[in-house]
């Protein structure tokens, strides 16, 4: 069986937890589950939230 590896928040090294969580780029606003401390509120995106989401929020204001 593999074992998952725990990130560690690296501001006060509590180990983050999966929350909902709002973001705000190029003036659009959304909602996604991502890893954060649930004592400083630090998020770590995932690099396919970084060039999936994002650049699907880019290309939508490209559209217009």
């Amino acid at each position: 069986m593999e074992e998952k590896t725990k990130l560690m928040c690296g501001k006060c090294g509590v180990e983050m937890a999966p929350a909902p969580t709002q973001f705000s780029y190029l003036g659009h606003v959304f909602r996604t589950e991502v890893l954060r401390c649930p004592s400083c509120g630090q998020v770590f995106i995932p690099e396919s939230l970084a060039r999936g989401r994002m650049a699907e929020v880019e290309t939508i204001l490209e559209d217009k």
